[in-house]
């Protein structure tokens, strides 16, 4: 636990890299396109319990993971964003499962330490395409959804993104007050 809060407080934070496509604004709201390269992430998942429920339990698991709580016991600096693939209904109520995921850092790419909590698997994930919707404060799954309802206006119904699920990206400590960043996702189908 003290290594997590070390890494968290006096870690080097590693943002998840990006190619900028393009950034655009549709009726006052701005978004951008970004393209990410395939990369390992550390995963754990909950089934049966509100978004609001989980996350925090299943975020701490991961950040223990990079603090230290793996095999060789290695802190491996902080990594941003957590990213939550979240699986909303036809109604924008997101079901009772979730994917908490956060990215490897660049060091330890190659060869991942393998974690000590059997929760955690590492996973290859392929290099994807996103609409990014930007805003800050605390997020829990009522500004999640405000702002995916807010993304999916702007993109529209011909936007070619999938709807079956979205990405919840939170960029800060859990104690950081104020200047939060916090994103939503929508993955663009590949042509």
């Amino acid at each position: 636990m003290f290594g997590m809060i070390k890494n968290s407080l006096f870690g080097n934070t590693e943002e998840t890299e990006y190619k900028l496509l393009s950034t655009e604004t549709k009726d006052g709201v701005s978004f951008e396109v970004r393209r990410y390269d395939a990369a390992k992430f550390a995963v754990v998942s909950s089934e049966g319990r509100t978004f609001d429920q989980a996350t925090g339990e299943l975020m701490r698991k991961l950040l223990m993971y990079i603090g230290g709580s793996n095999e060789p016991g290695e802190a491996m600096g902080t990594a941003a964003p957590v990213i939550i693939t979240v699986y909303p209904r036809n109604d924008g109520v997101l079901s009772r499962r979730l994917v908490v995921a956060i990215r490897v850092p660049n060091f330890y790419q190659q060869s991942p330490p393998p974690p000590t909590d059997s929760a955690i698997r590492i996973e290859e994930r392929p290099g994807m395409t996103v609409y990014a919707l930007n805003f800050g404060g605390f997020a829990g799954e009522s500004e999640y959804r405000a702002e995916a309802l807010r993304l999916t206006r702007t993109l529209g119904e011909t936007a070619p993104f999938q709807r079956k699920q979205y990405f919840c990206c939170s960029y800060d400590a859990p104690f950081k007050p104020y200047g939060r960043r916090n994103e939503v996702w929508f993955l663009q189908e590949e042509p």
